[in-house]
C-alpha cells in the first residue's frame, strides 16, 4: 500500500479513542479489536477488493461480516468473522470493502485502513 497524506481529525480520533491508554503492541492491538467491534454495526456486506494467503476469498466476492474473529488481533492486521459457504471463518479485515454499511462503520473501516497505510 501506498502511503497516505497525514490527516490530522483522524489521527486525533485514533489516539484519543484506540490508543489511548495503551503501551504496548498487543495493547494497541487489542484497542484498534475493541474500536472496530464498538462501532461496526454487524452484520454487514461487504466485497473482498484483494486476494490474500491466509483467506479464501477471492477478488469480487462478497460475503456477510457477522463480527470479530477470535483470531488474535495484530497492529498489522484485524480479522473479521464472515459467512462463506455455508460456514463462518476469520479473515482480514483489511481486504474488505463494505456496501452499504452506516458512516460509524465505514469510518471505523476507513481509520483502520489508514493506520495500516501510515
Amino acid at each position: 500500500m501506498a502511503r497516505v497524506e497525514k490527516d490530522e481529525e483522524r489521527e486525533e480520533r485514533i489516539e484519543m479513542r484506540v490508543i489511548v491508554d495503551t503501551y504496548t503492541p498487543e495493547e494497541q492491538a487489542y484497542g484498534w479489536h475493541a474500536y472496530l467491534g464498538d462501532l461496526m454495526d454487524f452484520p454487514f456486506e461487504a466485497r473482498c477488493t484483494t486476494e490474500r494467503e491466509e483467506s479464501p476469498l477471492k477478488e469480487g466476492e462478497t460475503v456477510r461480516v457477522v463480527g470479530m474473529s477470535s483470531t488474535e488481533a495484530t497492529l498489522s492486521q484485524q480479522y473479521v468473522t464472515v459467512e462463506w459457504m455455508d460456514r463462518e471463518l476469520g479473515v482480514p479485515l483489511e481486504q474488505l470493502e463494505p456496501i452499504d454499511v452506516d458512516n460509524e462503520t465505514i469510518q471505523a473501516i476507513e481509520d483502520w485502513h489508514y493506520w495500516l497505510e501510515r
